[in-house]
């Protein structure tokens, strides 16, 4: 009869009890070598763990981007700044080149008005990320079949001032007359008055300028005081539209004046400096402020889908590849006549600019055979 437990072979001198007492000290030795390598992990190293926090930083920041961004379309969407209709098939900026109209003007709480101080035409093109700003003189004579001879900026007022007899709007009008007088087609028309335009550069921080002159003059009807000195300076809004609007000086001593050319450069110089406002990281953050500030200051019959489509083509656009044409000519009270050849030049740039020929681009064109 077998006696051995469970069908077990029977032990053969020992030597079963020796591998158990063996076994154990191994297992222990065993134990103990985890032990060791859990107290002491491999260190990562150093540009293994600098990566790991840049990858969590870039993806932050993406997020983030992500959330301004959508805020910032939700602010458009909230705010009264275009036009709630859906943009035409093929017509975002994304797709195709867009010229705007842009009118700033004169209207103050103590001085209403609808005089237009600054008149500008921009073309923007998505494919050569590059834009053509056309700025013409205040007093420019114009003489265009089917419109009244007067001054470029008594137009708009004109306009507003007939809407409800006419059913048109202004801004309408005014793109009809800007595309026959410039032989293009004006896509929009934006309207912003003084108080939009100091808000702006308040919320962006100033604009860095170079003042050329001392400029002194004061009205104490309107509450104008200007008071500028030559030299590098960082303007706020009130500044700012002192700088823009300056032309003569009724203060002792007087000051150099200043003509619409002149203004029309300090125009430019200003809205280039808002550009790099806008481009820089606290410039992207205080967009939000901006569109607040601006609600009751301005008017454009943008498309609010197309407002998004022009901040996600252009935001990034350099300041190199914005080309202001400033068009002169010559004063003779009460008028600005312009040069024939400046405004044919002012619009090849923007028909140019339309056609994909700005730049370099245009350059090679004129050189080819």
């Amino acid at each position: 009869m077998n006696t051995s437990k469970g069908g077990l072979p029977p032990r053969s001198n020992g030597q079963q009890g020796n591998n158990r007492q063996q076994s154990r000290p191994a297992a222990a030795t065993q134990s103990a070598k985890s032990k060791t390598n859990k107290k002491k992990p491999k260190k990562r190293g150093f540009f293994a763990r600098l990566m790991r926090l840049l990858l969590i930083i870039l993806l932050v920041a993406v997020l983030a981007a992500l959330g301004y961004a959508g805020y910032l379309y939700w602010k458009l969407d909230q705010g009264g700044f275009g036009v709630d209709q859906p943009v035409q098939a093929g017509h975002s900026a994304s797709e195709k080149p867009l010229t705007m109209l842009l009118l700033g003007t004169d209207n103050r709480p103590k001085h209403p008005s609808n005089l237009t101080d600054v008149i500008m035409v921009a073309a923007l093109n998505p494919e050569t990320q590059s834009a053509t700003v056309v700025s013409l003189p205040r007093d420019t004579y114009v003489e265009l079949s089917g419109y009244k001879k007067t001054k470029i900026n008594a137009f708009y007022s004109r306009f507003k001032s007939k809407e409800k007899t006419s059913g048109i709007l202004a801004e309408d009008e005014m793109k009809t007359m800007m595309s026959k007088y410039l032989d293009i087609q004006v896509d929009y028309t934006t309207v912003l008055d003084f108080q939009g335009f100091r808000d702006i550069v308040d919320e962006f921080g100033g604009v860095d300028v170079n003042i050329s002159e001392n400029m002194c003059y004061t009205d104490s009807v309107d509450g104008t005081d200007i008071n500028l000195k030559k030299g590098q300076a960082q303007l706020n809004g009130d500044k700012a539209l002192d700088y823009v609007r300056y032309r003569k000086s009724n203060c002792s001593p007087a000051t150099k004046p200043s003509d619409d050319f002149d203004r029309n450069k300090r125009q430019n110089e200003v809205l280039n400096s808002l550009i790099a406002q806008m481009q820089s990281l606290g410039g992207v953050l205080k967009i939000g402020k901006v569109l607040d500030a601006v609600d009751d200051n301005l008017q454009s019959d943008i498309e609010n889908a197309q407002i998004k489509s022009m901040i996600a083509t252009y935001w990034n656009i350099s300041k190199e590849n914005v080309e202001f044409v400033p068009v002169t000519g010559t004063w003779r009270s009460p008028y600005v006549y312009i040069d024939d050849k400046e405004l044919d030049a002012a619009k090849k740039s923007l028909q140019d600019q339309i056609a994909g020929l700005s730049g370099t681009a245009a350059s090679a064109a004129a050189d080819s055979p």
